[in-house]
């Protein structure tokens, strides 16, 4: 990996490495959470790093040290960034199923219903979900990546594409009607 990332994998029965993440995430439970109400995830992330800038001011008890003071010796020595982005977006492909929804995360998210049989590459980044069709490019579907489980999250112009699709007829299959006098002759 030439870019300066590397993945680090936890030993299997390490509990120092658990240990480490359950404690931050315990702290944020007891510390930040209780009595905080939140809009939305956009909300959560403001207060949590208007949180973190009052938390990390602070003199650490154990370090004996503000931690704002020991980023700034930390950022001294780390490598810098990627000159690129990563690009840490999940793709693949698939076809339009004739009930146009793509699943993704354990969440159903609506295609376009103009695009079934088509096949489309699906993105999905932290933030949104998109598909575009593969051989013209049409978009297919855009929407913002949900974290909950089991929802299913269907665009108004999806829903009412697919409400006029179902109110239309299905076509009648068009089936070859040969006169008996031709089986016969196969018979013969």
């Amino acid at each position: 990996m030439g870019d300066g990332v590397i993945w680090f994998f936890c030993e299997p029965r390490d509990p120092q490495a658990r240990g480490a993440v359950e404690r931050l995430q315990g702290y944020l439970e007891t510390n930040f959470e209780p009595g905080r109400p939140f809009a939305n995830h956009l909300d959560f992330q403001l207060q949590l790093d208007a949180w973190f800038q009052k938390a990390n001011a602070r003199t650490h008890k154990t370090l004996r040290a503000r931690p704002l003071d020991r980023l700034a010796q930390e950022r001294r020595v780390m490598r810098a960034l990627p000159a690129r982005e990563l690009d840490l977006d999940r793709r693949w492909v698939t076809r339009v199923a004739p009930d146009p929804y793509l699943r993704f995360d354990a969440n159903d998210y609506s295609l376009d219903s103009r695009l079934v049989g088509r096949r489309v590459e699906v993105r999905a980044s932290q933030r949104e979900i998109t598909a575009a069709a593969l051989d013209t490019g049409e978009l297919a579907c855009r929407h913002e990546r949900c974290f909950a489980k089991n929802r299913t999250i269907t665009a108004l112009e999806h829903a009412r594409a697919l409400k006029e699709r179902h109110g239309q007829p299905e076509p009648e299959p068009l089936v070859q009607q040969r006169p008996l006098a031709v089986y016969d002759q196969l018979i013969a």
